[in-house]
């Protein structure tokens, strides 16, 4: 309620679901496992959150049946989403589109990035984000392999790096004309 004012002004409110909408599935051993029930759609819906990004390592808590759920609500709610290692495309109400890439910290190697922006670039759009799950959680400060990646997805073409998974805010860097959000 304190920062909804924000989300609603903006263009797009752009989050990382870290953890799947599911009512069914069991989860996966692991020491950590998240999940919201399917009904928690509505904090997207009625918050001003358009767009998600699935590219995290909390995805998979609850199995293909809680992912299979999270698509199924996410879809029927008109949230569109980013999945890992995918890209899609939105077109804000001003027209301009934007195209989003998503990766995990497990499968990021360099042409990951390279390929899915590229993809973005032939569609056309106007706005290209890379979104990585990556780096430390907890830490205030970026590894070397996040910023050399960081700076390989704005050199092939990205406008905007916006990475997550930290759980803390770390550096922000403007880099070959483009912007670079750590976490």
């Amino acid at each position: 309620r304190n920062v909804i004012s924000w989300f609603e002004e903006d263009d797009a409110t752009f989050a990382n679901l870290e953890g799947p909408l599911t009512d069914e599935g069991g989860p996966v051993v692991k020491k950590h496992t998240f999940r919201g029930p399917e009904s928690y759609v509505n904090i997207l819906t009625q918050n001003s959150v358009e767009l998600v990004s699935l590219a995290n390592n909390h995805t998979l808590d609850y199995g293909q049946t809680g992912y299979d759920n999270t698509l199924k609500t996410l879809n029927a709610a008109g949230v569109p989403y980013v999945e890992q290692n995918g890209g899609t495309i939105m077109t804000l109400e001003n027209g301009i589109t934007v195209g989003i890439y998503g990766t995990v910290y497990n499968s990021i190697h360099q042409a990951s990035p390279v390929a899915g922006i590229a993809a973005l670039k032939d569609q056309g759009v106007d706005i290209i984000i890379y979104a990585p799950h990556w780096g430390t959680e907890g830490s205030y400060t970026t590894g070397e392999e996040q910023q050399e990646l960081a700076h390989i997805a704005i050199d092939a073409g990205a406008n905007i790096v916006y990475g997550h998974h930290p759980h803390v805010l770390q550096k922000i860097e403007e880099y070959n004309g483009g912007i670079i959000y750590y976490s």
